[in-house]
């Protein structure tokens, strides 16, 4: 069931800094005929363009995708441009203990190798997506948080032996990061910021030069089965395939299929930016660092300097997608950017948007067979971590599409998302959550 309104849901572009900035990428052409595949990709978003590249390129595949509207226009082209490692709820301590020290020190490398996948097909496709190199910066909210954030650390390298910098109010000063919000941070030296609209569209072209069929405006409206094989209807054909790929995220069709049903939770994430700022506004304020930054909250903050001088501010929540809940939540938005930047109290807001995120019951991303159904591969839940974690999914879902084996791929991450309890509940669990998170960020 949607747990939105049907205009959430609805393949359009939004009145995004990304849309507005955007090198132009190809128009794909609606699904027109029936056709036939040895794979099928739906969504072409950072996962399933990533797994098409890959198939196409890597294992002499050619797979039809089908997007429903046009490229980027769901959270691929919407989100914060953060390439960092992450895709999970859990921590790696959290991890360890469920799964084994072995599974989360894997999933641990896979993160980082996840952040190297993006730059790679950044370099190796001659994809412009405006890198902003300096890995990424945690920012304590407050000193207890502060306290949190280097034991993290030392857990961190523990179980692992990664080393993060920790970083005081004077060094955040020192290195252009100043906010009297902020308590000191935790710097992890692996990731870049991008524009997130430039590099799907790059990786469209991408793996469409490889030899993938791309077809835009193609929803799928129907699925059933022929034989041994999987038919997927649009409005203006179908396609007959051995597998399947579902690569839809936050937008997961579930009544498409009955295997879909109730296993994410699409959580709302929301954008403001501001008007370019001159370089003295910018040092009033004191944070001239293009650092990709978040702090400390549970319900988070995510922000960093554009290269043209605009300041990027984004968070998770909202319960409601109608006009009235979206202009309340950009108020509240723009007033926690102006309470942790107060120099630039005056400047501009020229944008809002926001998009869906996937979380799933356990906290963890997957990549892998649908159930006991081998022919069907499902990746989705990366918990705001879609840009690497998507890639690197898409890449590993075309290694099992292409039958090879997937030794980077830790156990947990390979079986299906979990159905939610009861999933028509889902919204309540949500609201729950998140007034335990404004509470939990109140105690500090």
């Amino acid at each position: 069931m949607a747990l939105y309104p049907p205009t959430t849901y609805a393949p359009n572009e939004v009145d995004s800094l990304w849309r507005e900035t955007a090198r132009p990428g190809q128009t794909f052409p609606a699904l027109q005929s029936d056709i036939e595949a040895e794979v099928v990709v739906i969504g072409g978003g950072f996962t399933g363009l990533s797994a098409a590249l890959h198939l196409a390129r890597d294992h002499g595949v050619s797979p039809v995708v089908l997007e429903a509207g046009p490229i980027g226009w769901g959270a691929s082209g919407r989100n914060g441009g953060f390439c960092v490692p992450g895709g999970d709820k859990l921590g790696l301590r959290t991890m360890a203990k469920r799964y084994g020290l072995d599974e989360a020190r894997a999933f641990f490398d896979l993160t980082l190798a996840a952040v190297e996948r993006v730059a790679g097909l950044l370099r190796d496709e001659g994809i412009e997506a405006d890198p902003q190199p300096g890995g990424e910066l945690y920012v304590a909210h407050s000193p207890k948080a502060f306290t949190r954030l280097a034991h993290e650390r030392e857990e961190v390298i523990a179980l692992h032996g990664h080393r993060q910098e920790l970083l005081s109010p004077q060094d955040l000063t020192e290195q252009g990061l100043r906010s009297e919000a902020f308590h000191g941070g935790l710097r992890e030296p692996v990731g870049f910021g991008l524009h997130p609209l430039n590099y799907v569209r790059g990786l469209a072209a991408a793996a469409e030069r490889r030899g993938a069929a791309l077809y835009g405006e193609s929803r799928v409206i129907g699925w059933s089965r022929d034989g041994a094989r999987h038919r997927l209807r649009t409005a203006g054909g179908s396609v007959l395939a051995g597998k399947v790929i579902v690569a839809t995220g936050g937008y997961l069709p579930e009544a498409i299929h009955p295997g879909l049903a109730g296993r994410v939770l699409p959580i709302l994430s929301n954008i403001i930016t501001t008007r370019p700022m001159s370089a003295d506004e910018i040092a009033a304020q004191g944070w001239s660092s293009t650092q990709a930054t978040c702090d400390s909250r549970a319900l988070l903050h995510y922000f960093r300097l554009l290269p043209d001088g605009r300041f990027l501010f984004g968070g998770r929540g909202g319960l409601g997608d109608d006009p009235a809940s979206a202009a309340a939540f950009r108020q509240r938005l723009e007033k926690d950017f102006r309470a942790a930047f107060p120099a630039w109290s005056g400047v501009e807001v020229t944008h809002f948007w926001r998009g869906l995120v996937d979380l799933a019951f356990d906290l963890i991303p997957h990549c892998g067979p649908l159930d006991e159904e081998p022919s069907i591969l499902v990746g989705c839940a990366y918990h705001g971590s879609g840009v690497s974690m998507g890639t690197e999914t898409g890449a590993q879902l075309a290694a099992l599409a292409a039958g090879k084996t997937t030794p980077a791929l830790p156990g947990f991450m390979r079986r299906p998302p979990p159905r939610f309890p009861f999933p028509a509940l889902r919204k309540f669990y949500l609201g729950s959550a998140l007034a335990g998170y404004a509470a939990q960020d109140l105690l500090g």
